[in-house]
């Protein structure tokens, strides 16, 4: 094990204390964000210590769970707080990682794949049913709230907002199960080049890096949300929406994620980022919103999770994109830059709304 992969989450959680006792300033900041850059690459680096022992699809699962699961514990601190727009930063932060996983990280594993290796090939049978847990976790949470007439707004009441969550956990909890246990073989990709035949790693060695792992994702959140006034600063000067702050922070939350994925995509292993990609869009929906309703019912807290036309119009599009790129096992560069369009049409259209 590199000794970088050892120092790094411990110094990165050392140099996040610093910034929750209040170090402030131009020089720590470049510091935090040196440690959250370098805190991406050990957790990186510890889940596919933990994959290769665990073997897939277990690891892709593992880092996708464990990021959301921190998420949805630093969404739920925002909600349980005093600022402004509380009510919709779980719609914001659950639209934002499926527009940010969808499109950007499946395009430019795509883009960069299809560069490299031309055509890319994936299993239908394992994209396909991810793909359709997405859809109908999406519109169920996404989009009939701005069409119930129960409550007024894009909202749900108590009754429907627990039935969204529950369905919500019973369709991921239904997906895991297919992934890990009834159809796992759809999920594998096909081995190839040396990194197939390695040996895996010792339980004391992965149990060392799921550790780290842990440790390296607690200071990717922190720092992220350390480093959020300047993000937000930032925006508001170039007069960019409140919501746009809750992008940029998903961006940073999800980096591990995406650089894993485009790590697989360039070893020719495209299945494993659809792996990533797909089972963390589920995973923020199918965690996240069963949290966030049951924290909004029991402490009384307001939450609008139906999206605005625009937002209804960029989702449609991208699930119905996906199902044309996920519907022959095979993609080239083509599909990699329609995704990467789409993507940078919902970021364009935040700022110019």
């Amino acid at each position: 094990m590199p000794w970088w992969s050892l120092a790094v989450p411990v110094a990165a959680c050392i140099v996040l204390g610093f910034a929750l006792g209040g170090a402030a300033g131009t020089l720590w900041a470049a510091i935090f964000g040196a440690a959250l850059i370098a805190s991406v690459l050990a957790a990186v680096h510890h889940a596919e210590v933990v994959a290769h022992r665990t073997g897939e699809p277990f690891g892709t699962l593992i880092l996708a769970v464990a990021v959301t699961i921190i998420e949805v514990a630093l969404i739920v601190s925002l909600m349980l707080g005093n600022g402004e727009g509380k009510a919709l930063i779980a719609r914001d932060a659950v639209f934002a990682a499926i527009m940010i996983v969808c499109n950007g990280v499946v395009g430019l594993c795509i883009l960069f794949g299809g560069i490299r290796h031309h055509e890319l090939a994936f299993r239908v049978e394992g994209t396909n049913p991810a793909l359709t847990v997405l859809a109908a976790l999406a519109t169920l949470t996404l989009v009939l709230p701005t069409f119930t007439i129960s409550s007024p707004g894009p909202t749900f009441t108590t009754s429907q907002l627990a039935f969204a969550g529950l369905s919500s956990l019973v369709l991921y909890g239904t997906f895991v199960f297919i992934q890990t246990v009834r159809h796992r073989d759809y999920f594998l990709p096909a081995a190839s080049g040396d990194e197939a035949h390695a040996a895996p790693p010792s339980a004391k060695a992965a149990l060392i890096s799921g550790a780290l792992l842990v440790l390296s994702l607690v200071a990717v959140v922190g720092l992220a949300k350390t480093l959020s006034p300047s993000i937000e600063s930032v925006l508001r000067n170039v007069g960019a929406p409140k919501s746009a702050v809750g992008i940029a922070i998903a961006m940073l939350v999800l980096l591990p994620e995406s650089f894993a994925a485009m790590r697989a995509a360039l070893a020719n292993r495209l299945q494993i980022s659809f792996n990533l990609a797909l089972g963390s869009a589920l995973a923020s929906i199918g965690l996240t919103i069963p949290a966030v309703a049951f924290v909004s019912i029991v402490f009384g807290l307001p939450l609008s999770l139906g999206l605005d036309p625009v937002g209804l119009v960029l989702l449609a599009l991208t699930l119905i994109v996906s199902v044309l790129t996920l519907a022959t096992g095979r993609t080239t560069l083509l599909q990699g830059v329609v995704h990467l369009v789409i993507f940078a049409a919902y970021l364009f259209l935040t700022l110019v709304p």
